[in-house]
């Protein structure tokens, strides 16, 4: 059966008094437990928030790695430094760092294949501008993303990895896709999988909407059939408003 996840991608924000000052009211309010819940701080804020939640169901995830295990490059943070500070899981992708920093594919498939390679679960992000989007390539995107990304992955770390679908043109724009654009591009990406490796592979793996989610829209979303729930941004930055995605999320 998939995995069920809310993430919350605190992307560039909160200090570490902030982000443990989150943390504990989100682990003192959690309630209930058919979803996972994950939380994405900075990498300032990780061993703090790593010990805040230890022994709970919540799970730890970082933003962002790089490709090697150690070495001169400066300002980069390695997979074993990660999986080190008890993270799970590792946003790979993520149109922000495509859009501001030239992440390119091959980029892309060198960090998913690390953190594998780690025992962590990559979080890998796919998705289409607004652009795309209107001329009618919202399909070659995501094939393109997806290929490039997972070339060379072998069959057995397929059902390791979690895919979020963001469009781009609903990141932080108070735009959504509806539940019936996602569940359609969801349900292609798993119809690609299964392309690419057979064996009902596509069934098998967690796929998360990602995408201005909010409280008043996350029953809609998670209750589409091939959304497996949700990576949030904005919303996860208050305790009241993740919550409220987590308690509504069917």
């Amino acid at each position: 059966m998939r995995e069920k996840i809310i993430a919350g991608n605190w992307k560039m924000n909160k200090t570490v008094p902030e982000a443990l000052s989150l943390v504990q009211e989100i682990k003192i309010k959690l309630t209930r437990s058919d979803y996972k819940v994950v939380v994405i701080p900075p990498f300032t804020a990780l061993y703090s928030v790593g010990g805040a939640i230890s022994g709970s169901p919540i799970k730890l995830g970082a933003q962002n790695v790089f490709w090697e295990d150690a070495g001169a490059y400066t300002g980069e943070i390695s997979p074993v430094m990660l999986a080190d500070l008890g993270v799970e899981y590792v946003i790979v992708g993520h149109s922000e760092r495509r859009k501001y920093f030239g992440e390119t594919d091959e980029m892309i498939n060198k960090k998913l294949k690390a953190v594998l390679a780690h025992n962590m679960t990559p979080i890998l992000c796919v998705g289409e501008s607004l652009e795309d989007r209107e001329a009618g390539r919202t399909i070659n995107v995501i094939t393109a993303q997806l290929k490039a990304a997972l070339d060379g992955i072998p069959f057995v770390d397929i059902e390791n990895i979690v895919i979020a679908y963001e469009p781009l043109w609903a990141i932080g724009t108070g735009k959504t896709a509806t539940p019936i654009q996602a569940q359609t591009v969801h349900a292609f990406i798993r119809e690609e999988l299964n392309t690419l490796y057979g064996n009902n592979m596509g069934d098998k793996v967690t796929i998360l909407y990602g995408g201005s989610v909010k409280p008043d829209n996350a029953a809609d979303l998670t209750g589409m059939p091939d959304v497996d729930g949700a990576l949030v941004g904005g919303a996860s930055l208050k305790a009241e408003s993740f919550l409220g995605i987590i308690n509504n999320a069917k």
